[in-house]
């Protein structure tokens, strides 16, 4: 899994943090909402670079890489 990829999902779900925190101080449930979508995109892709990266080292151990 290449490492700009991670930095790229950790950032999709910190940009959400902050949108959904500036939704909170402005009262704009719109932004609150677009917030908590991109930490939920976020959180999916980072989820899925794990599950990668774990098939990759159960490879590695079957084939003895």
């Amino acid at each position: 899994m290449a490492t700009e990829d991670k930095a790229a999902h950790k950032a999709t779900e910190l940009k959400g943090k902050a949108k959904e925190a500036v939704g909170d101080v402005t009262d704009d449930q719109d932004l609150q909402a677009e917030g908590q979508a991109d930490q939920a995109e976020g959180n999916v892709k980072q989820a899925g670079d794990k599950v990668k990266d774990a098939g990759g080292k159960v490879k590695d151990a079957v084939t003895g890489d």
